[in-house]
C-alpha cells in the first residue's frame, strides 16, 4: 500500500539504504543487545504493563473482532521478523519488517486512538522499535548502516613499498587488456593496486563499489558511447563516490556520483524543487560532457582526469610552467596536489582490477541487478504520495527511483521525468486520468480493503464524508462493496507556501503523526529539526517545511588565492570547447600528504569546476 509508507520512518532516506543495499553489517551482530522478547498476543501481554482504565467504547462486532485480532497477528509477526533481523545484525532488514509493522496499523483503516486493543499494540510496538533503535544508535548509525567511504577515501593516505611482483602481473595482464582508455603500470599505479587487492580495507571498499555499478553500468556505458568518451572513464565514479549516486561531500557541498558542485555551467537544473546532480543518467551526461571538454582543451586523457580533479587552468598552468604535458612528469617534479597525484592512479589501479578482477582476488564479484523503469514526463506538480498510490507501491521506492527531487512533490510547471517502477507506467496514466490536474499535488488514490466505508476513509484522510463522496459521483450511504479504490480530496499540504512552518507539539504527538499530518518523510522532519528517534516534547516548536532556498553568490574557497576561470563545459552548447582556457592561479598548496592539504586540495577541485 503507497499511502501510508511514509507515516512511520526511523531511518535516512531510502535513496542511501538502496544505495547500500547488500552491504549489510554483520561485523555489528555480536555487539548488539538482545531486542526484549515479543509477547504473543500483545492483546494478552503489553510490554506496557496494565493500561489505564479506558472510557468505555462500543462494543465491537464479531467481524470486527476477528479483523482486529487478523491484524494484530500480522503486525506481531512483521515485529518478530524484525527483531531476527535485529539479532542477526542486518538493520536495514530489521527497519523493513519494522516499517511494515507499524504501517499495517496505519493503513489498516481502523481508528487507532478508538480501539483500546490496536492502541496498546501500537504504543508496544513503536516504543519497542525506539528502545532499539536507540540501542542501535549507540553502536553506530541507528537502522541504516551509514554511507561508506569510497576507494579514493580509503587510499588517499595510504603509500606502501613497490611489490616486483604486482608490477610484472598488471603488465602482463595489460597485453590481454582491450581498452579504448591508454593503460600503464608503474610503481605509482602498482602500489594502489597492491592496496585493493591485498589489504581487507581497500578490497572491501573497491569490492561494493563494483557490486553497486551494476545497477547503472549499462546506463553509464550507452552515455559515454554517445558522448565519445572512453568506456574506462566509468571507474572516475570509483574514486569520486563508489557510485553512490546521493552522495555529498559536507565540506565542499559537492554531491551526486560525480561529485558537481551546487553551482556550476553543467547543464545540470538546481532549484527549491530538484537537484540534478543527484539524477544518475542526467550527471553522468553532464560529466561525459565535462571530461570530453577537458580533453579538447589538453589533449591527453591523463591530463583532463588529473583537471577534473584540480580545474582546467591549474593543470594548463603547470604544463606551461614545465614544458611537459604529461601527468607522469608533472607526478615526479612534484608540481601537482598530493591528492591530485594519487587520484590518477587510484583510477588506473581500478581500471586493472576491473579487467582481471579473478587476478587480484576479486572472484566473489556479483553486480547489483540494473535498475529498471519506466519513465512518465509531466509538466505539472505532482505528489508522490500519489505516485506511489496510483503505481500501487511504496512510497519509499518511488523516492529511491527519482533521488534528483528534494521534496515529497514535482516541480510545479516544469517538465519533470517521473521514474516508476518497470512495468507501472500504463497502470499509472490509466489513473491519474481519474484525478483533475489541479490537485494532483495533494489529492490521494486509496485502495480499499475489507471493511471500508466513506466513513472510515474520510475519518483517515482528514475530509468529510459528503467531499468524499461527491468527487467520487456516491451517494454518501452507498456501499463501496463493489469498488476497487477512490479518489480522496486531500487539502494542499502548507508545504506548497515554500516558507518555513513552525508546528507546536501537541500532547500526543509523535514524529510519526506529525509527519504524517504535514505530508512529510519521518527523515525530512528529523533532518530539518537535528532530532532522533519518535519522542518529541508537548510545547516544543518543530520545523515543518524545508527553509527557503536563497540565491547564493560564488565564494572564494579557502586555501586559493583566487579562482580558476574557465569556459562552460558543452553542456548547453557543443562549440564551447572548442574555447580556449586561459591559465589559472595555482594553487596556494605546497605541502605534499597532509590531512589539512587534502581537503583544501578537495575544495579547490571543485571551486575550479564550478568557475
Amino acid at each position: 500500500m503507497g499511502k501510508t509508507s511514509n507515516r512511520f520512518r526511523l531511518f535516512a532516506p531510502a535513496l542511501l539504504a538502496l544505495a547500500l543495499a547488500g552491504c549489510k553489517p554483520a561485523a555489528r551482530s555480536s555487539s548488539l543487545p538482545p531486542p526484549p522478547q515479543s509477547s504473543a498476543p500483545a492483546i494478552v501481554q503489553s510490554a506496557l504493563g496494565t493500561p489505564a482504565p479506558q472510557t468505555p467504547q462500543p462494543a465491537l462486532s464479531t467481524q470486527q473482532q476477528q479483523r482486529l485480532q487478523t491484524l494484530i497477528q500480522q503486525v506481531e509477526n512483521a515485529y518478530r521478523l524484525g527483531q531476527s533481523e535485529y539479532r542477526r545484525g542486518n538493520l536495514p532488514e530489521a527497519k523493513v519488517a519494522f516499517d511494515h509493522a507499524v504501517d499495517l496499523m496505519l493503513s489498516s483503516g481502523i481508528e487507532i486512538h478508538s480501539t483500546p486493543q490496536l492502541q496498546t499494540e501500537f504504543d508496544r510496538i513503536v516504543d519497542g522499535v525506539n528502545a532499539l533503535e536507540m540501542e542501535a544508535l549507540k553502536q553506530g548509525n541507528g537502522f541504516v548502516a551509514p554511507e561508506e567511504p569510497t576507494p579514493g577515501e580509503v587510499a588517499s593516505d595510504v603509500t606502501f613499498a613497490v611489490d616486483p611482483n604486482i608490477v610484472a602481473k598488471a603488465q602482463a595482464d595489460l597485453a590481454t587488456t582491450k581498452s579504448d582508455l591508454p593503460l600503464v603500470v608503474n610503481d605509482y599505479v602498482a602500489s594502489y593496486i597492491n592496496f585493493f587487492a591485498n589489504t581487507q580495507k581497500g578490497h572491501n571498499t573497491l569490492l561494493h563499489a563494483f557490486q553497486r555499478s551494476g545497477r547503472y553500468r549499462t546506463m553509464i556505458q550507452r552515455v559515454l558511447a554517445e558522448e565519445g568518451v572512453p568506456q574506462n572513464l566509468i571507474y572516475l565514479a570509483v574514486a569520486e563516490s563508489g557510485f553512490q549516486p546521493r552522495a555529498l561531500n559536507r565540506r565542499s557541498g559537492a554531491g551526486g556520483m560525480w561529485q558537481f558542485m551546487p553551482y556550476g555551467p553543467y547543464g545540470l537544473t538546481r532549484n527549491a524543487y530538484v537537484d540534478e546532480r543527484f539524477d544518475p543518467e542526467k550527471s553522468t551526461r553532464a560529466y561525459a560532457r565535462y571530461m570530453k571538454f577537458l580533453y579538447d582543451q589538453l589533449g591527453d586523457w591523463y591530463l583532463a582526469m588529473a583537471a577534473y580533479d584540480h580545474g582546467a587552468g591549474n593543470i594548463q598552468h603547470e604544463v606551461q610552467k614545465t614544458g611537459y604535458a604529461d601527468f607522469w612528469e608533472l607526478y615526479k617534479r612534484h608540481e601537482l596536489p598530493a591528492e591530485t597525484q594519487n587520484y590518477v592512479p587510484e583510477i588506473l589501479a581500478a581500471i586493472i582490477i576491473a579487467n582481471h578482477p579473478q587476478q587480484y582476488g576479486f572472484d566473489d564479484i556479483t553486480l547489483d541487478p540494473p535498475i529498471l523503469t519506466d519513465t512518465v514526463t509531466i509538466n505539472y506538480s505532482l505528489n508522490l504520495h500519489l505516485a506511489a498510490d496510483l503505481a500501487d507501491v511504496p512510497l519509499d521506492e518511488i523516492e529511491a527511483l527519482n533521488p534528483s527531487l528534494l521534496r515529497l512533490v514535482t516541480p510545479p510547471g516544469d517538465a519533470f521525468d517521473l521514474h516508476l517502477p518497470a512495468g507501472t507506467a500504463t497502470l499509472f496514466n490509466e489513473r491519474i486520468a481519474l484525478i483533475p490536474e489541479s490537485h494532483r499535488d495533494s489529492w490521494r488514490y486509496h485502495h480499499l480493503a475489507a471493511g471500508d466505508t466513506l466513513e472510515s476513509v474520510a475519518r483517515e484522510f482528514h475530509v468529510s464524508a459528503a467531499e468524499l463522496a461527491s468527487v467520487n459521483h456516491l451517494q454518501e450511504d452507498n456501499s463501496l462493496g463493489t469498488l476497487d479504490a477512490l479518489v480522496v480530496p486531500v487539502a494542499p499540504s502548507p508545504l506548497s507556501l515554500r516558507r518555513t512552518m513552525l508546528y507546536s507539539v501537541r500532547r500526543g504527538d509523535t514524529l510519526i503523526t506529525i509527519a504524517d499530518r504535514f505530508g512529510v518523510s519521518l527523515a525530512q522532519l528529523r533532518r530539518w529539526n537535528k532530532l532522533t528517534g519518535i519522542r518529541v516534547r508537548p510545547g516544543s516548536r518543530l520545523r515543518v517545511a524545508e527553509p527557503p532556498v536563497t540565491s547564493h553568490r560564488y565564494r572564494h574557497h579557502r586555501g586559493r588565492k583566487s579562482a580558476t576561470k574557465r569556459a562552460a563545459p558543452p553542456a548547453a552548447n557543443q562549440h564551447a570547447a572548442s574555447r580556449a582556457v586561459p591559465p589559472g592561479k595555482r594553487s596556494a598548496h605546497t605541502t605534499a600528504g597532509s590531512a589539512s592539504r587534502k581537503s583544501r586540495t578537495r575544495r579547490a577541485k571543485h571551486a575550479s569546476k564550478q568557475n
